[in-house]
């Protein structure tokens, strides 16, 4: 089976989630900072950033980016509710594990949930799932397409 994917209209833009303003202050900005940056490679976009109100983390490119905005009444959710990201190899997925579980072993507020495989015969999704101070988890997929 071939996908078609010459029509990449719409495309990922953005994630929203509203946080309570205290994560939002100096001190969690640089928490939330330090853990997507070193393990998802995310950076801050300083130009966005109010204290306590906002926080914009740009993930790989200018145009896609986690929004972040403090609210009176933060998100809340199941521990499943996740956003999805894509690798292209098995390897890149290893690698963000590491780096999530060498933070988790100085933090303990990491949520992971580790590698699992679900095979669909043609396909194999391989995934992990990632949480910090964020109200939902990142999942993490690499697909690999069979003969």
């Amino acid at each position: 089976m071939t996908l078609d994917v010459t029509n990449r209209s719409p495309r990922f833009n953005h994630v929203a989630m509203s946080l309570p303003a205290d994560l939002l202050d100096a001190n969690g900005r640089k928490e939330i900072v330090a853990f997507w940056s070193e393990v998802f490679g995310f950076a801050e976009l300083p130009t966005m950033t109010e204290d306590r109100r906002r926080l914009v983390l740009q993930v790989h490119t200018i145009n896609q980016f986690l929004f972040l905005i403090a609210d009176d009444t933060p998100m809340t959710c199941p521990r499943l509710d996740h956003w999805g990201l894509q690798v292209d190899t098995e390897a890149e997925l290893d690698e963000v594990l590491v780096r999530a579980k060498a933070f988790q072993a100085r933090d303990p507020r990491v949520d992971i949930i580790d590698k699992h495989v679900d095979d669909h015969g043609f396909l194999s999704i391989t995934s992990i799932y990632v949480k910090y101070l964020l109200p939902m988890m990142a999942e993490i997929q690499w697909w690999e397409f069979k003969e």
